[in-house]
C-alpha cells in the first residue's frame, strides 16, 4: 500500500485554529489527478496541495492544487502552505528565494525568518480584469442581498476566475447575509470559482476587510483566500484606489467563521505584479495510505 508524508496546517496564521486550514501529501508523484480529486474530497477543505518534483528548468518544486470539486491553476493559501510545508519537510533548501511550478506557470516565493516565524510571499499569475456586465451585477446584489454601487463589480481572472466586489467599508462587508444557492448558481453559470467583497477598515492591524464565498466547490465561506486577495490587489492598481491602502496593506478575512486570519498584500505600481502571504501553523504531522 503506497504511503506518503502529510501536513496539515493553518494558513495565514501565526497560530492554530485561525487562517485557513490546508491539506499537504508530500512527494506526491505516484499519484494521478483523479486520484488527488478524491483525496480533496475526502479531507473536504477549501483546498488540498500535492507537491511533486518539478518538471520544469528553474522551478524547486511543483504543486497541484484541489478544491474537493475541481483542480485550481492557481491558488494563494496552498501556495504560500505547499512552500512552507516543503521546507519544513526538507524537500527544498530553506533558502530567501524558491520558485514554485503550478498550472498557472512559474511563481517567484519569498521566504522571510525561520521556523515558527516563517512567513512565505508567493507572487500571484498577472490579472486579466473586466467590468461586469449588468445583468452580472443586478444577479450579484440579488445574491448578496444588498445594493451595489455603478461599476463595483468586476470579473478577476488570476488563475481561478473571481467575481469581485468592491463595498466600500468593511461594516457592510461584515453585515452580509447572502444567499448562497443564489450565489453557487451564478459562479457556475460565470464559471467562477467564487464571490469576493471587501472594504475600507481602520482598526488593529489591518487596512482592510474581505469575505469570499464559494458554494459551487462546496465551500460556503471560505476562511482566507489568497487568489481573491491577490485579486483585489490587482484590481486596487486597475482602478486607481490603491492609495486608499498602500502598495502594502494586511487584509482581514475568516472572522465571520471564526477563523480571523491576515493577508500581506504587496502590490508593485509599476509593474502590476501582486504578492500574497503570510504565516503558517503546522497541527498535523503524519502519514497518508492508500489502501
Amino acid at each position: 500500500m503506497p504511503t506518503f508524508d502529510f501536513l496539515q496546517l493553518d494558513v495565514f496564521a501565526s497560530r492554530l485554529f485561525e487562517g485557513n486550514p490546508l491539506a499537504v501529501v508530500l512527494g506526491a508523484d505516484a499519484l494521478d489527478g483523479p486520484t488527488m480529486q478524491r483525496i480533496a474530497r475526502w479531507t473536504n477543505l477549501s483546498e488540498t496541495a500535492f507537491l511533486l518534483r518539478p518538471t520544469q528548468p528553474g522551478a524547486d518544486y511543483r504543486v497541484r492544487i484541489f478544491t474537493p470539486r475541481q483542480e485550481l491553476p492557481f491558488a494563494g493559501h496552498p501556495s504560500v502552505g505547499s512552500a512552507y510545508a516543503a521546507i519544513e519537510a526538507g524537500c527544498v533548501p530553506a533558502q530567501t528565494q524558491l520558485v514554485q511550478e503550478c498550472a498557472a506557470g512559474l511563481l517567484p516565493v519569498r521566504v522571510q525568518g525561520d521556523g515558527a516565524a516563517r512567513s512565505i510571499h508567493v507572487q500571484a499569475p498577472p490579472a486579466r480584469i473586466a467590468h461586469a456586465d449588468d445583468a452580472l451585477s443586478a444577479t450579484l446584489a440579488s445574491a448578496l442581498q444588498t445594493e451595489l454601487d455603478t461599476g463595483a463589480v468586476h470579473c478577476i481572472d488570476n488563475g481561478p476566475l473571481w467575481i469581485v466586489c468592491n463595498l466600500d467599508q468593511a461594516t457592510a462587508v461584515r453585515a452580509l447575509v447572502p444567499d448562497l444557492s443564489a450565489i453557487a448558481s451564478l459562479c457556475q453559470a460565470r464559471g467562477a470559482v467564487g464571490v469576493s467583497v471587501f472594504g475600507s477598515q481602520r482598526e488593529g492591524d489591518a487596512a482592510m476587510a474581505v469575505r469570499a464565498f464559494c458554494p459551487a466547490d462546496g465551500i460556503p465561506e471560505d476562511p482566507v483566500t489568497g487568489s481573491a486577495n491577490a485579486a483585489i490587489g490587482a484590481l486596487l492598481r486597475e482602478t486607481g484606489a490603491l492609495a486608499r491602502y498602500g502598495s502594502r496593506y494586511v487584509a482581514s478575512q475568516g472572522r465571520e467563521v471564526s477563523r480571523d486570519g491576515r493577508v500581506e498584500v504587496s502590490v508593485d505600481e509599476a509593474s502590476g505584479a501582486v504578492s500574497i502571504g503570510g504565516r503558517c501553523a503546522v497541527g498535523v504531522r503524519g502519514k497518508f495510505t492508500l489502501d
